[in-house]
């Protein structure tokens, strides 16, 4: 078989199994694809337009990456939404990015109905797998439309949320290429190639994390597109994962340094008692790995640890194990096509070992943040974008992090932005002031906490801190929360009002 791409190969195989669900329900091309098919069309019969976006509240399953095809083959942005949100946050998201239909799931019953309330979407447009109150079932949703591929058939593309400039997330949004969507993107399979991943060549991939990410989604989806089956987790667990590798010969997935700390803590009679020898790439990113835990992920699954360096943006390093234990702590060079600079405050490039601003590009790619020209702008030196990322190269081209976004909270590969927590609580009458930042955390690898200066007359402890949690329970996702509130009479300022940060977080290190 040659063809690629989920249509081409529902045609060729209809029968040859694309998914295994998280219990156990294995789904093949022809059902996923005559599942895009109907939702695909039953969007463009609402009267959806190449453009315009849908919002997918669902847990990792069929549905969610049925209707994630849908409007891949519609010229739809689809924007799989974080559903550990409560209702305000995920009708923020519904407006922000103008979604013209929601697509959620019973298990966020509350916080669905909540968002589509508060975003004034129409009845007509919400659809529910499960029982929703308000919802119809996703089941109608071009189910009296003629079964056949939509109408429109253009490639659409994921709108994944990231932190805006006030706290608020932003969608990365990039323009429609107008490509034939039965087409798999060059892009797609150079991005596999780095792994060592081709079509066809026997691979299977092992989805341990929320779809809503977008490395997640991307890995499933394209992993689909050539020929490989997903095996999908709706909860990681690290002994389930090792019994799911060797039941189904695991060959690819892709994972956070978390996992690798939760598996390492299981007994060793237990880690033995499966086998994973069928792994040829644990491929894993979204948060730096501490050097001793990759060492011993080494030396129990062999040379098969491949980290790498990226963005939602575009662009990024890659880092193979072999070349990893000649340069222990790199997050490697750039991959083909990604250029990786360390530029100076002023823009200018730095030479080799000197620190600075990381900056990237990816090919001739270009996006923007979805109504927010100002972070687009601020991100962006010439034609190379910033996380905000600090470090430097070394003399053979590979990038070594010194330290992330000075502000951005990684906690179990997650990020978490402060200034959306301290906007919450900073207008709480009991709180002068605030400070949010992150704290080494021997399992997520951070965790949050804040520092609040009381307002006048008011006194920090334990009775105001559970105040203020039980306060930002009800606009915050749990996730997101303190998990420690300590309290100063006055936090350390310049005096233009710049926060030093810096000063509070040295003080838990």
């Amino acid at each position: 078989m040659t063809a690629i791409g989920l249509w081409k190969i529902a045609a060729e195989q209809p029968g040859r199994k694309a998914l295994v669900t998280p219990d156990g329900e294995e789904v093949g091309y022809g059902r996923l694809a005559a599942d895009a098919d109907r939702i695909g069309r039953g969007l463009q019969a609402m009267g959806l337009e190449p453009g315009d976006s849908i919002v997918l509240m669902l847990p990792n399953g069929a549905d969610l990456l049925a209707a994630y095809f849908a409007a891949l083959q519609t010229g739809l942005y689809v924007v799989t939404v974080n559903w550990h949100l409560v209702g305000a946050e995920v009708a923020y998201i519904v407006e922000d990015s103008g979604a013209g239909a929601f697509l959620a799931h019973e298990r966020f019953a509350g916080a669905a109905t909540e968002a589509a309330e508060l975003a004034g979407l129409p009845g007509d447009r919400r659809f529910a797998v499960g029982e929703v109150p308000g919802f119809r079932p996703l089941a109608e949703l071009g189910a009296d439309e003629p079964v056949a591929r939509p109408d429109v058939r253009t490639a659409g593309s994921p709108m994944l949320y990231t932190s805006g400039t006030t706290g608020r997330p932003k969608g990365v949004r990039r323009a429609l290429t107008g490509a034939d969507p039965d087409e798999v993107p060059v892009q797609s399979q150079g991005f596999f190639g780095i792994f060592g991943i081709q079509a066809f060549d026997g691979h299977v991939h092992l989805c341990g994390s929320p779809l809503y990410h977008t490395a997640v989604l991307n890995f499933v989806s394209i992993s689909i597109q050539l020929g490989h089956p997903a095996v999908l987790m709706d909860r990681w667990d690290p002994e389930r994962m090792l019994e799911l590798i060797e039941r189904h010969r695991v060959t690819h997935t892709h994972m956070v340094p978390t996992q690798f700390h939760r598996l390492l803590a299981l007994p060793e009679d237990v880690r033995e008692r499966y086998d994973v020898s069928s792994l040829r790439a644990a491929i894993h990113g979204a948060a730096p790995c501490p050097i001793e835990v990759k060492r011993r992920m080494l030396d129990w699954w062999g040379p098969v640890v491949i980290e790498y360096y990226a963005a939602t943006e575009g662009g990024g390093t890659v880092m193979p194990a072999q070349e990893w234990l000649r340069k222990p702590g790199s997050v490697g060079q750039a991959w083909p096509g990604s250029v990786v600079k360390v530029l100076d405050d002023d823009g200018a490039e730095l030479p080799p070992g000197e620190i600075g601003t990381v900056y990237m590009r990816m090919g001739t790619s270009r996006f923007e943040y979805h109504q927010d020209p100002e972070k687009t702008r601020g991100a962006r030196v010439g034609d190379l974008f910033t996380l905000g990322d600090v470090g430097y190269l070394d003399d053979d081209g590979y990038l070594f992090l010194r330290d992330r976004k000075s502000d951005m909270i990684i906690s179990g590969g997650v990020n978490i932005y402060p200034a959306e927590i301290e906007n919450v609580l900073s207008i709480h009458p009991k709180v002068a002031d605030i400070a949010v930042f992150g704290i080494p955390h021997q399992d997520w690898g951070e965790q949050v906490q804040a520092v609040v200066q009381p307002a006048a007359g008011c006194s920090g402890g334990a009775e105001l801190a559970a105040e203020l949690l039980e306060y930002a329970t009800a606009k915050l996702a749990k996730f997101k929360l303190p998990r420690a509130i300590d309290f100063t009479a006055e936090l350390p300022r310049d005096p233009n009002g710049k926060l030093y940060k810096r000063k509070l977080k040295e003080q838990y290190t």
